[in-house]
């Protein structure tokens, strides 16, 4: 583990090489899992006040539930997430002709609609944030959906930290990334990847 700032981060954004692979997997990370996203403070905000820019693209059951019980719940484990449908989709999924999963938000912020991207914890995936009292642990998840990111980022001899640099960047600061970037340098001097 080491030690950036207030954050504790795993070996794995240095050891793991990950670049989606949108073509084969096509975004079931928004469809698969037993809860929704998790939201940071602030960020069910975000969701409420960017609501109309993407319910057009949001499908009729998402919308119900959002009727229902709002874009976000507690889960289980007492974290604010977002709402799901029928225990799969994040209702902020939508999808393209051929079935590839996009995120409402992302879209809109991509097409300039809105100014909020997308919850942090969808943009920083696979890597998980966990806070405590002195410090965020910054974790990857692995999950069987992204073998195929895995076997890509291989073949592309990409770290992870590498691929996530935009939202790890977003999460934590440019200075953050720059201590991060030195790391990496260290472990690759210490033990050089053939």
């Amino acid at each position: 583990m080491f030690q950036v700032k207030d954050t504790i981060v795993s070996p794995d954004l240095f050891d793991r090489m990950f670049v989606c692979d949108y073509a084969t997997c096509q975004g079931i990370c928004c469809v698969e899992g037993e809860s929704g996203a998790p939201l940071e403070p602030g960020e069910s905000d975000q969701l409420r006040k960017h609501l109309d820019a993407v319910r057009p693209m949001l499908s009729p059951e998402a919308l119900a539930v959002i009727e229902r019980q709002g874009v976000s719940y507690v889960d289980e484990d007492g974290d604010e997430v977002t709402s799901i449908v029928d225990g799969r989709d994040c209702v902020f999924t939508s999808y393209d002709e051929e079935g590839n999963c996009l995120c409402a938000f992302e879209r809109a912020y991509r097409a300039g609609q809105i100014d909020f991207l997308k919850p942090i914890s969808c943009h920083l995936y696979p890597v998980r944030l966990t806070r405590y009292s002195d410090f965020t642990a910054v974790n990857y998840h692995r999950w069987e959906v992204c073998r195929c990111a895995e076997a890509l980022g291989k073949q592309t001899r990409t770290p992870l930290y590498r691929f996530l640099r935009e939202p790890l960047i977003r999460a934590f600061g440019e200075e953050w990334y720059q201590e991060v970037k030195e790391i990496a340098a260290l472990l690759e001097k210490e033990s050089p990847r053939e």
